[in-house]
């Protein structure tokens, strides 16, 4: 374009989306796209490698993709010689150097952007239309309007919701199958065979973009943890396409049965991984749950199955972005167990004895990626239990995930896995001892800790930590409903046992350096 700037139309690192809100009523004659890569989204936390690689990449296909279509963007790149370092440094540049007459952005993911940008805009003295996101199915407002005036959020009553208003999986008014939710039929383990036949993950071998990019994290960012030599993640719309098709039809019709098993040295088993896409905004919801009940309906996966997967997009998704916007910005300082103890350094490395900790550690750091059991029931149990600060545990999460945003991330971190909110996102800790992890895999049989024990030189961290934390937080857990039988449990210790556990769960905070 020659002539004034009438709208600078922002596009952040998550919005990669021909389709988004940010877009209507663009004029290639008036307005003009911005794009930034800058230090400050890889060091707000300690982003690893692969995280930082999948973003980078992502954003200059897409801005290669918008070049096409005769949209070419103001794009500055991390390795520009005069990056400033942070989006509202670079914005401010642009602003003054191009004078729109206004700022367009869809709303971001992140609390902390949204406010940086809305700052740069009010210093710099231009109107920002902020539009809505149309990515989801809900908006915040839906959000806010189910949660007014009730005591208690729970997802199951807004997944219903869901179901009922966009007409998914449902027979008429009624829930396809006689019921809203499978999750009972959802939480096999594997046995003592193992696995079936798992078919391969998608993966995308990296393009000469890809490749750039890759060089440049591993010099910039070289003290970050992780590593690329594995990275193989869709980067691009058709490889996203590709890799739902890949789901939907190779692992959806096993997922349910086995989304909640674990197995050593199995990364990839039968779960999407398509969630980076996802929040990149590289798939939409809507297609991806639309495949999903096709396959239901033509009979190629089970009801079950396919109801779990659905209630994860429908339900989960969309519930925590609305608990992430109705909460924040008080909702990050959260820490209802006073929770106070370091996050272990062994976290950034994956050396510890603990088998399942360090498998899931293990292969976090090589591929960015973790099963949500495995962060569930495996890394956050484990700093549930250790008594974690929830702000470390919520910068871990973010930085070593590659399919981290805060929207996403927080809620269910900070929320559902760390229960520093009191409840707002989950009903009650999820706590537990060895025994699940022993029940849900394989583990425990190449470990050195017995997780029958809870004290003594082969006692599982698990179940010790376990103990330890009813006992701590007994008064807090005894208003709970859900805790009864597992304090009922605790009732049944004698002191004896009781100090011994509180000794050994001492030291092992001593040992790992949580204290």
């Amino acid at each position: 374009m020659s002539g004034p700037v009438r709208h600078l139309v922002l596009v952040l690192g998550d919005q990669l989306d021909e389709a988004s809100s940010a877009f209507d009523g663009f004029d290639p004659a008036q307005d003009l796209v911005w794009m930034a890569e800058v230090a400050e989204e890889s060091t707000h936390v300690w982003s690893a490698q692969q995280r930082t690689a999948l973003f980078l990449s992502a954003m200059r296909h897409f801005a290669q993709q918008l070049q096409a279509r005769g949209w070419p963007p103001r794009y500055r790149p991390l390795d520009a010689a005069d990056n400033r370092g942070s989006l509202a440094e670079e914005l401010a540049v642009a602003i003054t150097e191009l004078q729109p007459q206004a700022l367009v952005l869809t709303a971001p993911g992140d609390w902390r952007v949204l406010q940086a940008l809305r700052a740069v805009a009010r210093t710099q003295g231009v109107p920002l239309n902020l539009r809505d996101d149309r990515h989801f199915f809900s908006t915040v407002r839906d959000f806010a309007a189910h949660a007014h005036g009730r005591k208690q959020l729970r997802m199951e009553f807004w997944y219903r919701e869901m179901r009922r208003r966009h007409g998914v999986l449902m027979e008429g008014d009624q829930p396809a199958g006689g019921q809203w939710n499978f999750d009972a039929d959802n939480r096999a383990a594997f046995g003592k065979s193992g696995p079936p036949p798992l078919p391969k993950p998608t993966r995308f071998a990296p393009d000469a973009i890809t490749q750039a990019v890759m060089a440049l994290v591993r010099e910039r960012f070289a003290s970050h943890p992780g590593q690329l030599d594995d990275f193989g993640w869709p980067v691009t719309r058709p490889q996203a396409l590709s890799a739902l098709d890949d789901f939907v039809r190779e692992r959806l019709p096993h997922f349910g049965q086995w989304q909640d098993a674990l197995w050593e040295g199995e990364v990839w088993l039968f779960h999407s991984h398509i969630a980076a896409a996802l929040n990149l905004k590289l798939l939409n919801p809507r297609e991806v749950v639309a495949a999903a009940e096709a396959a239901w309906r033509n009979g190629h996966a089970p009801l079950p199955a396919v109801e779990g997967f659905i209630r994860q997009i429908l339900g989960w998704r969309e519930y925590v972005r609305g608990i992430y916007w109705t909460q924040m910005p008080a909702y990050i300082e959260g820490n209802a167990l006073d929770a106070q103890a370091a996050l272990p350094a062994f976290f950034w490395t994956g050396d510890t004895d603990m088998a399942c900790l360090r498998d899931a550690l293990k292969q976090t750091l090589r591929h960015g990626y973790a099963h949500h059991i495995q962060r569930l029931m495996v890394t956050g149990l484990y700093t549930l239990l250790l008594g974690v600060k929830p702000q470390a545990v919520h910068a871990w999460y973010l930085a070593v995930y590659v399919d981290a945003v805060e929207w996403v991330e927080l809620p269910n971190t900070l929320g559902m896995s760390q229960f520093a909110d009191g409840g707002v996102m989950a009903s009650k800790p999820y706590a537990a001892s060895g025994a699940y992890l022993k029940r849900m895999g394989n583990h425990c049989q190449g470990c050195r800790f017995d997780p029958a024990q809870s004290t003594g030189a082969q006692a599982c961290p698990y179940t010790t930590l376990y103990w330890d934390f009813l006992l701590r937080h007994q008064p807090l857990l005894a208003r709970n409903p859900r805790m009864t039988m597992a304090l009922k449990h605790l009732d049944r210790l004698d002191a004896t046992k009781r100090e011994a556990i509180t000794l050994a769960a001492t030291a092992h905070r001593r040992s790992v350096g949580a204290t």
